[in-house]
């Protein structure tokens, strides 16, 4: 094993540090049956923190 591989971190640090930088999460699903697609959903959401120097969008 390496040392990265035996380092533990805390979910905690782990949410803190993924914050801090941005997340993008995307996804796909559809629905369908006899292959004919019914409904289909996509998801694309950013997840930040948002402090002074990098002021909310829905701020007036």
């Amino acid at each position: 094993m390496t040392a990265l591989q035996q380092r533990e971190i805390a979910l905690v640090d782990l949410l803190d540090r993924l914050i801090g930088t941005g997340v993008v999460v995307t996804g796909s699903l559809t629905l369908s049956i006899a292959d004919v697609d019914l409904v289909r959903v996509d998801l694309r959401a950013l997840i930040s923190s948002v402090n002074e120097r990098v002021p909310s969008p829905w701020e007036e």
